[in-house]
């Protein structure tokens, strides 16, 4: 699945036959690129890429190499990363952000490379069966890389994550099927939902016109993909921009049935949020208020991984062929993950008394009863660290008026080594500044500010109906309260 602008035609080359089997015009890179991809050097401060040999029996023919900060302590958490079609492991590596994310968090970082020889745009063959099933192909592969590099470095079996853009996105999604008990979480960007094809054919039915299957149906496919008995799943962060034209901006919307489905959770998001830019994120809770799906709707991003060139602490990769200025989502897939906080590792155990003392219209107070050889705690905003205390009780500042936020603690010992986390209280800012938002009905569901019943899209709080679900009928909301939206037909005067 790949990245173009203009039509093409894609030949994979099947290694049971050894030659030629199928032939697809496809617009947009949809399996792949017509040119090839300049190498770009790694970052002066990344000590780059080391392949990594002898990790299995290897039948999908991959190629494995690592990146390792200096000084990696054991137990840390390993990130399995995903490049798309004609692309490489070094040129995942250089544009991702995913080393700069490493440093800063510490952890081990796997980058897969497929090649020519499995498939003519060294595409990762995610609508393939006989790769992407547990135990076979280019799935198993996936799975010995993981082995390899726990046992090299040391790291914690029970934070090993993947990601994934475009067919490696696709790909990814099948892998959180086939092996939730492997993966933690993962994050798919571009991507389609898992097992949403087996034929090359399918593949383009998927990216251009995704079936409309029901949150169950397809959340059927993953337990079916998944061991017989599994009750618990990864969480997944989905990664999509509104003017993707490669893999269309529904197929976000297939994803987050899904992967809601399969954690038994509705389709409307627990909260939204904004962050500028037309980028929002909607979350969507487990009962014990921790995001287990969210979304993230980039408005106006072309097909693409989303990257924010800078040095700067919230910004991370540098700009490409389908890599797009935006935001920094390899950051933000960190912290969802939770891999910024390392929470739960330690042996201390999790704070009571949890509670939130104040709010403003921008900051919250919390308190907490202190844990016994605590030498500080860990303070996490909807599953990503906010700061450090010495005391029991902390403020968290700069927050958005009429917000509601979700808080939890961790006591740390001496060695720096955080323990269990406190049950999730919530927290509402004071205050609302209505907002008014003109879009397709399409992407005000997928922004959370409506839902869909029956082909037809209803204003969140309100219950109004807009009209046909669809990226055709427009209309504008009206956020008069937090969560709750009305029908303009003003269509949002200045």
């Amino acid at each position: 699945m790949g990245q173009s602008h203009t039509a093409f035609r894609f030949s994979r080359v099947r290694r049971a036959l050894g030659g030629l089997r199928h032939r697809l015009v496809v617009a947009a890179g949809a399996l792949a690129l017509t040119g090839g991809l300049v190498a770009v050097a790694p970052p002066a401060s990344a000590a780059g890429l080391t392949q990594v040999t002898g990790f299995g029996t290897n039948p999908g023919n991959l190629s494995m190499y690592t990146y390792v900060p200096d000084g990696l302590p054991a137990g840390a958490p390993v990130v399995l990363a995903l490049h798309g079609c004609t692309q490489s492991a070094q040129d995942y590596f250089a544009h991702s952000g995913w080393p700069k994310v490493a440093d800063a968090y510490r952890f081990a970082l796997v980058f897969p490379q497929t090649s020519g020889a499995n498939n003519a745009n060294s595409c990762f063959n995610w609508f393939e069966p006989g790769d992407s099933a547990r135990g076979q192909g280019e799935a198993l592969s996936l799975r010995q890389m993981v082995d390899k590099a726990l046992s090299l470095y040391g790291g914690d079996s029970r934070r090993v994550h993947i990601t994934g853009l475009s067919a490696g996105g696709a790909m990814t999604a099948n892998m959180l099927a086939a092996y939730p008990d492997v993966f933690a979480g993962g994050a798919i960007a571009s991507g389609l939902p898992a097992r949403c094809a087996s034929s090359v054919s399918a593949a383009y039915t998927c990216m251009y016109s995704p079936p409309d299957k029901s949150p169950a149906q397809w959340g059927d496919l993953v337990r079916s993909a998944a061991p017989a008995g599994t009750a618990a799943w990864p969480r997944v962060s989905v990664w999509q921009g509104t003017a993707d034209t490669t893999v269309v901006p529904a197929n976000a919307g297939e994803l987050r049935d899904q992967w809601t489905n399969v954690w038994g959770l509705g389709q409307v998001p627990s909260r939204t949020e904004s962050l500028g830019g037309g980028t929002t994120r909607s979350v969507y809770e487990d009962a014990a208020g921790r995001p287990a799906v969210e979304v993230y709707s980039l408005s106006g991003m072309g097909h693409g991984l989303a990257v924010d060139p800078g040095s700067g602490t919230e910004q991370c990769g540098s700009t490409g062929t389908y890599y797009l200025d935006t935001v920094c989502s390899s950051l933000r897939i960190a912290r969802f993950w939770g891999l910024d906080g390392d929470a739960g590792t330690g042996a201390l155990p999790a704070p009571t008394g949890l509670a939130v003392s104040g709010t403003t219209d921008s900051a919250v107070s919390l308190t907490w009863r202190a844990v016994d050889g605590a030498a500080s705690y860990l303070v996490l905003r909807d599953g990503a660290r906010v700061g450090t205390t010495t005391s029991a009780s902390y403020t968290d500042t700069g927050l958005a008026t009429g917000t509601t936020y979700r808080y939890s603690v961790a006591a740390v010992d001496t060695a720096g080594a955080a323990g269990g986390v406190s049950p999730v209280v919530s927290a509402t800012t004071t205050g609302f500044t209505p907002t008014c938002h003109t879009a397709s009905n399409y992407d005000h569901t997928v922004a959370g500010r409506a839902y869909q019943s029956g082909g037809t899209a209803y204003a969140k709080g309100s219950g109004q109906a807009m009209g046909l679900w669809n990226t055709f009928t427009r209309s504008t909301l009206r956020q008069t309260a937090p969560g709750y939206y009305v029908v303009d037909g003003s269509g949002c005067p200045a």
